[in-house]
């Protein structure tokens, strides 16, 4: 197992956000977490991440206990990428997916050609190698969001954790990037992601885990876990799930008075 998550407790110093939240994520497979604003999304994707320390429970990356591994060992195995980058130098975009490299390299060490490559590798499978002398403080936010995602690519991970991916994305670039989560879990890398958006679960999750009040509600494959009372539970409102000729899955529609 890739990720596993036992009983775990989380927040910051004495002040508990979540707690008893459980759930296993496998190689090639899609996790999405979903739950509204404010609910502890973020705090415990930092908490995986090993930004935070654990209140209680037990983390284990590829059977290793997340609390005893040093950060430059948990960067070889997971990479994230944030919900936004704020850039204040003109760096190329290349130079940017390069920085990616930085578990790779020992103390002082300058990237070499295999960085240089692995950053190659990673632009193309992203489908942007076109922007790579760019400078990305010029380019778009969806295409910002690509070299992001290219970046911690480029340093090889077995897990990719994304916080609201899309958030700050219009609709276009939100299709744009949700498709390369597919494709990169079809490569093999287990993704986690977190959103507000059902519709994004449905569209790409394997599976999805809901975090409301700090505790998670739910676990299961989307289709038959996302529901109108689940949502209502989430965010408060009705929905109607309604199915959509030529789609799959089916679209989430919020009841408005």
């Amino acid at each position: 197992m890739l990720l596993r998550v036992q009983d775990l407790a989380f927040g910051y110093g004495d002040r508990a956000i979540g707690r008893d939240v459980s759930f296993n994520l496998g190689a090639g497979e899609v996790l999405c977490l979903l739950g509204p604003n404010g609910g502890g999304k973020t705090t415990l994707l930092k908490t995986l991440l090993g930004l935070l320390p654990a209140q209680a429970g037990r983390i284990t990356l590829k059977n290793a206990d997340l609390s005893r591994l040093s950060r430059a060992a948990i960067a070889r195995v997971v990479a994230s990428v944030p919900q936004a980058h704020a850039a204040f130098f003109p760096f190329t975009v290349r130079d940017v997916v390069v920085m990616g490299r930085a578990s790779r390299l020992g103390p002082f060490a300058a990237p070499g050609p295999s960085d240089d490559a692995a950053a190659e590798q990673a632009l193309a499978t992203l489908g942007i190698g076109h922007l790579a002398e760019k400078i990305y403080t010029e380019i778009s936010g969806g295409e910002r969001q690509l070299v992001l995602i290219a970046r911690a690519l480029s340093g090889e991970p077995g897990l990719l954790i994304m916080d609201e991916p899309t958030a700050s994305l219009d609709f276009g670039n939100q299709a744009r990037v949700l498709g390369q989560v597919r494709r990169l879990a079809r490569g093999g890398i287990g993704v986690l992601f977190s959103t507000h958006d059902p519709d994004h679960a449905l569209l790409c999750a394997d599976r999805i885990v809901a975090l409301h009040g700090g505790q998670l509600v739910a676990d299961g494959p989307p289709s038959t876990t996302i529901t109108p009372a689940l949502l209502r539970l989430l965010y408060g409102i009705d929905v109607v799930m309604a199915s959509v000729p030529g789609l799959a899955v089916p679209v989430c529609m919020p009841v408005i008075d």
